[in-house]
């Protein structure tokens, strides 16, 4: 039992040695992978604070400047790490390691699919200059204001208040309008004037009151545009133009429009008419309202009355 035991302790004491001769050993190599990962620490600092400079010449979304600097960052480290196991003499443990990195990578790919898309697409669009915050957009049967894009979301503020959260993938692969972009909107409002007035003075007022009431100095011209002969009324179109990018001020013009058209209609005496629905008993193959009801019995009702 004691000869077992001796020989045990004995065995141990010899795997403690071979343990201390390879750390002794591999000392050097050690020491150089600290120093390589001490070094390599310090260069991904100035790597993420010379990539935030360069990304904010290119983009103003602080969150895609962030990633980006932070993906650099990490890819620099991996290369760090890879280097230190080449030290370190662990091909085998860094073959091992890339496979089974490349087979996670893999599984994770294919149950992130929709994420990763929207994280590309809110790159894509944080880089491009079609849209940014701000912005009045119509996308997805949704109409409002970006009030942030995200790596993985639009947020929309409709002008009720209500905020929409819309996929990144879903915005940059649909049909997309953007108010804001050019600066300047037109705005139309529709009118009528009675059949017996002039529809050249009509123009002319309605020109005239626009250009004084929205003083559009810089502006393309105010055009008038007539359409069609209504029921009581023969219909034009306003046409003309303001530098607005926000829903408000585009309705605020509308209403200006409206308020000057109708006071200076009231001033020249030109007509805005009402609907008039005109009834004519005497049409072909219709009954004439007076022999229907004749004359003489009005009047007899009227006498008895």
């Amino acid at each position: 039992m004691l000869d077992q035991l001796q020989d045990s302790w004995n065995n141990l004491l010899e795997k403690l040695n071979g343990w201390l001769d390879s750390a002794i050993t591999a000392l050097p190599n050690i020491i150089l992978s600290a120093i390589v990962m001490v070094v390599a620490y310090m260069i991904s600092g100035y790597i993420k604070k010379y990539l935030r400079k360069l990304l904010g010449r290119v983009t103003k979304n602080g969150t895609l400047i962030n990633i980006g600097a932070n993906i650099a960052t990490t890819v620099f480290m991996i290369f760090a790490l890879l280097l230190v196991l080449s030290i370190m003499d662990l091909d085998q443990a860094l073959t091992s390691l890339l496979a089974g990195a490349g087979i996670v990578g893999l599984a994770v790919g294919l149950a992130l699919q929709d994420p990763i898309v929207n994280l590309f697409s809110g790159v894509m669009m944080s880089v491009k200059s079609y849209y940014k915050e701000g912005d009045l957009i119509e996308t997805n049967g949704y109409f409002g204001k970006i009030t942030g894009i995200t790596l993985r979301s639009t947020i929309l503020l409709q002008p009720d208040g209500q905020e929409v959260i819309i996929p990144n993938k879903d915005v940059l692969q649909n049909p997309l309008t953007n108010y804001s972009h050019n600066g300047r909107r037109r705005i139309d409002v529709s009118c009528g004037v009675a059949y017996g007035d002039d529809l050249d003075k009509a123009a002319s007022i309605v020109q005239k009151a626009i250009e004084e009431e929205l003083e559009l100095k810089d502006s393309a011209p105010v055009e008038v545009f007539f359409g069609e002969f209504g029921d009581s009324s023969i219909n034009f179109t306003l046409r003309f133009w303001q530098n607005i990018t926000s829903q408000r001020d585009y309705l605020a013009a509308k209403d200006k429009a409206v308020r000057a058209i109708k006071k200076a209609f009231d001033r020249e005496g030109i007509t805005i008419p009402f609907p008039i629905r005109t009834l004519d008993f005497g049409v072909v193959g219709g009954e004439r309202l007076d022999n229907m009801y004749p004359i003489e019995a009005f009047n007899n009702s009227n006498s008895k009355n």
